[in-house]
């Protein structure tokens, strides 16, 4: 049939830049000493900005994992089939260290640069970075037993990605998972009922069934489990050392709202084996060190969904039109975008320097105020990541509601950060276990705060009302929320003040601290420059 009219005011496909051209990211390498990992950054930049490795997160996303319980003969095999482009994302990312290899890199800012890597590839698909990022969690968790830790750190740091279900010590590079939430008490994991029972050659042997099991297909687990002394932490390999597969049943794959690219299970141990790591009756405060870098992780996460976010809708507006000039013209589109692009700094900025943290283990402040700041940045980054979603999505009117356009992929994916190793409230009431079991880390967060004393009299205030608040412990429970939300926007606030852009660091004071706001993105008082902030989220 003919053309009934002529295709026009479509925006561009967003394919073919660096996205590592992040002003913000960038300077927080640098910050951290690893300035010297920029050019590999730069490298992984272009490949996430190619319209392959795009294909790669659609694919992925749109092919999901499939449960294979048992093969043709009836036998059971318990293992997960992926769309091959899942493997080049993990080769990708094992390959470019993302996962074990900074735990035994010497270089100063290696965690730092890990960091950055890990938020630039996330941009592409952001379901394969959960196996990525709980490898990289189980190193410093595994050291609790050093025999253990000699015979798989090695391959858990190596880099090079080796899929398939054979004995972890015979394999070229290994990947970690981990495995503690129950029906009955999911963040509760005290109430596991999984019982691991000794055995005379040191082994433990578990029962017991494991309600969320991320990466399934992985090669070892760090799980929890009620042994003699209490709950305790072992290691689980999916093949034992003689060969043979390890009694770990696959039941089902969660139907998830997001994430749909990686597996997550449920499981069963049916006289499974594993080996104890570190004491009976510590298993959380062995594993703890493993949830803290997740956290780490999810900060991340959700930073750099929201910097893909505010570059796609930066984007759009910039190549459409409407009302006879571009979207990003419009002044109240521009208040939009400034807010958004504002959000997404002050998450970045705060990630990194959470992240240039890890790379000074002997410091005992820098420890300290990691403890706390790590807990109330979690709560708070992640808990905007799903707002900010909807509005870049809202950027692009109904084609952002259209699969293709990706926008609604990022808008499902933004949840996870915030429930994954800690809902809200957790992560809100860790911080207040942080500041009353570790009251050192209290100083350390304001001593880092108060470095941007008298930058901005905006966040002056605010700190002094954080001040106050800390001193009413009259149901600070109930107001755990309020007063971890202020604890994070004033470290967000005193690092941008101190680092950022004038105009990102103007525009987070007036509005998160001067209180002249809105609810919603997009009310930023008059006077700021949104030109020059929604400058550093257009893509070159």
């Amino acid at each position: 049939m003919p053309a009934t009219h002529e295709v026009t005011n479509q925006v561009p496909p967003l394919a073919g830049h660096d996205v590592a051209d992040d002003p913000a990211l960038l300077a927080g390498l640098e910050r951290a000493g690893a300035g010297w990992a920029a050019g590999e950054l730069h490298e992984l930049g272009l490949l996430a900005g190619s319209e392959q490795a795009q294909e790669w997160g659609r694919l992925v996303n749109e092919n999901e994992p499939v449960l294979r319980t048992h093969d043709r003969y009836g036998h059971r095999i318990d293992e997960v089939e992926f769309h091959p482009y899942w493997h080049e994302l993990m080769t990708v990312a094992v390959s470019h260290g993302l996962h074990g290899t900074p735990w035994r890199d010497p270089r100063a800012g290696v965690h730092a640069a890990r960091a950055a890597k890990f938020y630039v590839w996330g941009q592409v698909e952001a379901g394969h970075s959960c196996p990525i990022s709980m490898t990289y969690a189980a190193i410093p968790a595994l050291r609790a037993n050093p025999e253990l830790a000699a015979r798989y750190e090695p391959l858990l740091a190596a880099t090079e990605y080796d899929f398939g279900l054979r004995e972890p010590g015979g394999k070229r590079g290994l990947i970690a998972g981990m495995s503690m939430t129950e029906k009955q008490g999911g963040s509760d994991v005290r109430a596991n009922t999984t019982t691991a029972t000794p055995s005379a050659d040191g082994s433990y042997t578990l029962v017991g069934h494991k309600w969320f099991t991320s990466a399934p297909m992985s090669d070892l687990f760090l799980t929890l489990a009620q042994a003699p002394g209490g709950l305790s932490c072992f290691l689980l390999p999916r093949v034992l050392p003689d060969g043979s597969r390890n009694p770990i049943r696959l039941q089902r794959l969660k139907d998830k709202l997001g994430n749909r690219s990686n597996a997550s299970s449920e499981i069963e141990y049916d006289q499974a084996v594993g080996w104890l790591v570190g004491e009976e009756g510590r298993g959380v405060r062995t594993i703890i060190e493993m949830v803290n870098n997740t956290r780490l992780d999810c900060t991340l996460g959700s930073a750099s969904g929201m910097r893909l976010g505010a570059v796609r809708a930066v984007h759009h507006a910039t190549h459409r039109h409407a009302f006879g000039k571009a979207l990003v013209d419009q002044p109240l589109m521009a208040n939009v975008l400034a807010d958004l692009v504002v959000e997404s700094e002050a998450a970045t900025t705060v990630a990194m320097r959470l992240a240039a943290a890890g790379d000074r283990p002997g410091d005992e402040q820098e420890q300290a105020f990691r403890r706390l700041g790590l807990a109330v940045s979690k709560y708070w980054v992640c808990k905007r990541a799903p707002v900010h979603a909807a509005e870049a999505l809202e950027c692009f009117g109904g084609n952002g509601y259209v699969e293709e356009s990706g926008m609604p992929r990022l808008y499902r994916e933004a949840p996870l950060s915030s429930i994954w190793e800690g809902s809200g409230n957790v992560a809100a009431l860790d911080a207040l276990r942080a500041m009353g079991r570790q009251p050192e880390s209290v100083a350390a967060f304001f001593a880092e705060v108060e470095q941007a004393a008298g930058g901005d009299a905006r966040l002056d205030d605010a700190v002094e009302r954080v001040r106050k608040e800390l001193t009413d412990l009259e149901g600070i429970e109930y107001r755990a929320r309020r007063l971890v939300e202020a604890m994070a926007l004033v470290l967000q606030g005193s690092l941008l003040v101190r680092h950022g852009h004038p105009a990102v660091a103007d525009a987070f004071c007036a509005s998160r601290f001067g209180g002249d706001w809105g609810i919603a993105f997009g009310t930023l008082p008059a006077g700021v420059d949104t030109a020059a902030i929604i400058e550093r989220a257009t893509a070159g």
